[in-house]
């Protein structure tokens, strides 16, 4: 694969060359031209980590914005830098300081699943197997493992579908007022916990050993808050400890939280505080932290990075400052801080390890850019997006409600380079590309093109490649079948890993958008929102489906 031309730097005019990034029958994935340049300052390589110990305290405002992202300029990170639409920030030092603050608070005695038996995959009447959603497949191409449909009931409008969480040989889901937990091996429903409300938030992975909280409504009127926790072993189907969020002020909203698993830590974060427990036990461990800075969301995984908001005064009506730290989960210490420019808000955490956060200001319509750190929160580079448009899709885009800061589609990193989707050419042209950025100077390194009238978007890096999902063929097109693909650290054609079935084509579609979960040679692809046109087609529609042998 080609390699494109060195990029100017920020601001530089970029000189595209016709057919370098592909097939050149695909005029949206080559160049466009160029762009003005601006000639502004280069940023500084570092800002200043925090000194051990925790910031806090005050009222944040809690600036999680949500929507599918398009158009990444490039923006100095100190200093000032205009590009395209003028995207400007800058940041600074820490003014952190230590705080700890761990309250004890005993768990309710654990209730048992309200177990019940299930013909393996879930299959309806009138919903196709995966013998014959299978049968007539080509050489190479995997088999359907099994679909699994809605058996609920749903309220007008439809629901949000939350997982799939995998664990001890159980994947599980969590529906409107229902969690389940179905074989890997072939689907079948091992156990069945009903909830007394709807289930409303969930971190987007389960502690290591295979534990879940999840966040339920008060009551079932449309009214009520997302302020009830409780603890579900994914194994078992046995639910654990609960807890109730309790309310500090008009400021702290109950309606919309997100949540994150870290080691044994749950953090529950909202618009003004966050609340962490320890997973085991349900014992409280701290909520908000001393100063004038507060976290209103974690990333989950080994490395607990947080967003927080500070506003000296929780009255006023100047924009609040965001940050981005790392901290202990178990006490909500601060390891460092990176500051962001005012005006400009914490997103998405689309990496933890290495750390890269997505930035915007104006809310998801509004300016993008995206910051690269190094280990310790000192900035490192920040990818330019030479002409494409690019596009993610996190937790919020996928459900009618705002989703976690770590739940991004279409991106991923490894210690040397970040992976971008580009946004697909047209909707009568669904096809993009994937481009590859590198983590310490954040110029391209390659673009590798979607075949024709199929996406590529990246899950994550393992054994140094990065692994991309492959969607089926658009509808009004030849029927071609979805799948995982891999792509080595020099580009080149996407080689594939696993393949699904032609003759599933139909079924595939209709997961637009999915959770997609790839391990040990199968893929499973869960539908994030699930509703129907009357009860019989809600019952019949397949919220999961696996495929590998």
């Amino acid at each position: 694969m080609s390699q494109p031309p060195p990029q100017q730097g920020f601001g530089a005019p970029y000189e595209p060359q016709p057919g370098v990034y592909g097939d050149p029958a695909q005029p949206g994935l080559s160049g466009q031209p160029p762009q003005p340049s601006y000639g502004y300052p280069q940023f500084p390589t570092q800002t200043a980590p925090a000194p051990s110990g925790g910031s806090g305290g005050g009222g944040g405002g809690g600036g999680r914005s949500r929507g599918r992202v398009a158009g990444l300029v490039a923006a100095a990170l100190a200093g000032v830098l205009v590009v395209g639409a003028g995207v400007w920030f800058v940041v600074g030092g820490d003014d952190g300081s230590d705080g700890k603050k761990a309250v004890g608070e005993e768990s309710a005695a654990p209730n048992r699943p309200d177990t019940e038996d299930g013909a393996k995959g879930g299959k309806g009447p009138d919903v196709p197997g995966a013998a014959e959603l299978s049968e007539g497949r080509k050489d190479g191409e995997a088999p359907v493992r099994w679909v699994e449909n809605n058996r609920i009931d749903l309220p007008e409008g439809g629901v949000n579908a939350y997982g799939p969480w995998v664990t001890g040989g159980i994947a599980v889901q969590a529906l409107y007022r229902t969690v389940s937990g179905h074989s890997v091996e072939d689907g079948a429903r091992a156990w069945s916990l009903r909830l007394p409300a709807d289930i409303c938030a969930a971190p987007t992975t389960p502690s290591a050993d295979g534990k879940i909280v999840v966040g339920v409504r008060s009551d079932t009127s449309e009214e009520a808050q997302c302020d009830r926790i409780m603890m579900i072993d994914l194994t078992t189907g046995k639910a654990g400890w609960k807890a109730e969020l309790e309310r500090k002020g008009i400021q702290d909203g109950i309606s919309d939280i997100v949540m994150a698993v870290n080691g044994d830590v749950v953090t529950v974060g909202r618009l003004t505080r966050t609340d962490a427990y320890r997973i085991g036990d349900g014992k409280h461990l701290w909520d908000r932290l001393p100063g004038p800075c507060q976290p209103f969301g974690l990333a989950g995984g080994a490395v607990p990075l947080a967003a927080l908001e500070c506003r000296k005064d929780p009255g006023d009506g100047e924009a609040a400052q965001q940050e981005v730290r790392r901290i202990d989960p178990a006490t909500g210490r601060t390891v460092w801080t990176y500051k962001v420019k005012k005006g400009w808000e914490v997103d998405q955490f689309y990496s933890t390890n290495p750390p890269v956060v997505s930035l915007r200001q104006g809310g998801a319509e509004g300016k993008w850019a995206i910051a690269m750190l190094n280990d310790d929160g000192t900035f490192r580079s920040q990818p330019d997006p030479g002409t494409d448009d690019y596009e993610t899709r996190c937790g919020g885009d996928m459900r009618n409600e705002s989703g976690n800061l770590d739940n991004c589609y279409g991106v991923a990193a490894d210690a040397g380079t970040l992976y971008l989707a580009t946004k697909p050419a047209s909707e009568d042209r669904p096809t993009n590309a994937v481009v590859a950025f590198d983590m310490s100077t954040g110029k391209r390194k390659w673009k590798v093109p979607a075949p024709a009238t199929q996406t590529l978007m990246p899950l994550r890096v393992e054994g140094g490649k990065v692994l991309l999902h492959l969607s089926p063929s658009s509808l009004g097109t030849d029927k071609v079948s979805g799948g995982i693909m891999a792509l080595g650290p020099q580009g080149g054609t996407p080689q594939p890993v696993l393949r699904h079935p032609t003759p599933a084509v139909d079924t595939e579609r209709t997961f637009q958008g999915p959770q997609v979960h790839y391990a040990n040679g199968r893929s499973l692809l869960l539908s994030p929102y699930v509703t129907g046109i009357d009860d019989k087609a809600e019952l019949e529609l397949l919220t999961m489906i696996a495929f590998g042998d």
